[in-house]
């Protein structure tokens, strides 16, 4: 479903897919997991823009693919489309993973907490659970070994913003601090981007803090719909910068022209 942004010519799905984009660096390497319409759409936005260089591995097979649209899936062979080359996943991408040779990773879960932990394994204890969810699928790995981590939802709500996670798929901060330092693991989440807002983690706590607000949005707003405290920097949090008319035209016509990312928000 399409949500028009207050006073804007944009979308909500194509302000959440510009700032993913934006975040994005010349050096970025990326790769991509399943549902993963906003990221995919992000990188191929950035390497069309502002980051020519960027590296995306097409649901990590794929290196740099330049389809004419994205299918049923991101994971879908048929983005491989325009590949320079495909890489072996067996031995060519967990080795580039493990040596953060792979240096950028996303991704979203059924529940997210304050620290940036995933779960997408199981609502409810994992013997007896209430709901058995899709799994990691390689997430526990990835997010130990790759240096930029963001995460995006599409559902801000207490629902999946949660103050304890009932299992932890995916490492963000740990427990916080420097947890995730001294067990030795590169880098962290950078950035969550969320249909309300964008935070990013305050660096000694590594809490999620206030970067930006979606237009109409306030304050009151996300806290209301946030299982935890979201920390509130110094200064006026800023609203989040609308995507320019060049943005909206190469996401529209060139790197989704199905619109498949709506499906995240169905």
């Amino acid at each position: 479903m399409s949500v028009p942004i207050p006073g804007a010519d944009c979308t909500l799905d194509e302000l959440m897919v510009v700032t993913f984009s934006r975040a994005m660096s010349n050096d970025t390497r990326a790769f991509n997991g399943a549902v993963s319409y906003i990221p995919v759409c992000g990188y191929l936005l950035a390497r069309k823009t502002h980051a020519p260089d960027l590296v995306w591995a097409a649901s990590s097979i794929g290196i740099d693919a330049d389809p004419p649209a994205l299918g049923e899936s991101t994971l879908s062979d048929s983005i491989w489309e325009g590949s320079t080359m495909l890489s072996n996943s067996p031995f060519d991408f967990w080795t580039y993973a493990q040596g953060a040779i792979y240096n950028t990773f996303a991704f979203r879960g059924a529940q997210i907490d304050r620290y940036g932990n995933v779960n997408n394994t199981v609502i409810g204890s994992f013997d007896e659970p209430k709901v058995r969810l899709p799994g990691g699928g390689g997430m526990a790995d990835l997010s130990t070994m790759t240096p930029r981590i963001y995460i995006w939802s599409t559902t801000h709500n207490p629902r999946t913003f949660v103050d304890k996670l009932d299992f932890r798929s995916g490492m963000g901060w740990g427990n916080g601090g420097d947890h995730r330092a001294l067990l030795g693991l590169p880098g962290g989440p950078q950035l969550a981007i969320t249909s309300l807002c964008v935070m990013d983690f305050e660096p000694e706590s590594k809490r999620m803090r206030f970067k930006s607000l979606h237009p109409g949005v306030t304050v009151e707003m996300v806290q209301e719909a946030t299982g935890f405290e979201v920390l509130v920097p110094d200064g006026e949090i800023p609203t989040t910068d609308l995507p320019t008319a060049d943005e909206l035209r190469i996401l529209r016509v060139e790197v989704d022209p199905t619109a498949s990312r709506l499906r995240e928000f169905a």
